[in-house]
């Protein structure tokens, strides 16, 4: 039945093609949103992908579902970064390590923060994944603080605020970024000790979660 394997192999191309134009679509956000941020038109990702607009938006209907797909990879990254954290014996080597690695993330890929920082709230498994990592941080924080090694004045929003100045420096093209990156950190991990523990101004109100903006 030669017309019944034409229309089996025409259907299999079909799925190939479809899939072809998701992975193109799939590696030109990731582009965009590294270099752009999140709001990069969707019609400027549709070029890069060599796809028309129709095309992206029946594989992925909304921005949301676009991003979530697209960072799904790292928020689960650095929600494993927080469980390897709580996993170390040592609370200020869980907590450096971890600063020094969300840092560097933030580095690699300038949409990470903006897709962490957002609440996604139909995107149940991003959602779950990174309110995961903010709760183990957290944990992260009073256990080094329980131990004497981060000061006792330390604050989430002492965290925000490098987060915030760490975009800055990402902001920047190249190595030099990931230099300067390294350097910023290790300046803020050493005032963070609890041995530099000279009186500060208030913290910030600010929260992780105060920084997060709700997309529909």
């Amino acid at each position: 039945m030669p017309g019944h394997r034409s229309h089996i192999a025409d259907r299999r191309e079909l799925r190939a093609d479809a899939r072809h134009n998701r992975d193109r679509i799939l590696d030109a956000a990731r582009e965009a949103f590294a270099t752009r941020g999140l709001d990069v038109p969707m019609a400027a990702i549709a070029r890069r992908a060599g796809v028309g607009v129709a095309t992206l938006y029946r594989r992925f209907p909304s921005r949301e579902s676009l991003v979530t797909e697209v960072f799904s990879d790292q928020v689960a990254e650095c929600a494993g970064a927080v469980d390897e954290a709580l996993a170390d014996p040592d609370p200020w080597h869980a907590f450096q390590t971890l600063v020094e690695k969300v840092c560097a993330m933030q580095v690699a890929d300038k949409g990470f923060t903006a897709a962490f920082m957002t609440a996604f709230p139909e995107a149940i498994d991003f959602e779950r994944m990174r309110r995961r990592a903010e709760q183990g941080l957290a944990e992260v924080v009073r256990r080094a603080k329980a131990a004497g090694r981060l000061r006792a004045d330390f604050a989430i929003a002492d965290l925000v605020v490098l987060l915030q100045a760490n975009c800055g420096v990402a902001a920047m093209a190249g190595e030099p970024a990931a230099v300067a990156s390294r350097r910023l950190v290790a300046y803020m991990l050493q005032a963070f000790r609890a041995g530099n523990a000279a009186p500060l101004p208030p913290p910030a109100p600010l929260r992780l979660t105060h920084a997060l903006v709700t997309r529909s």
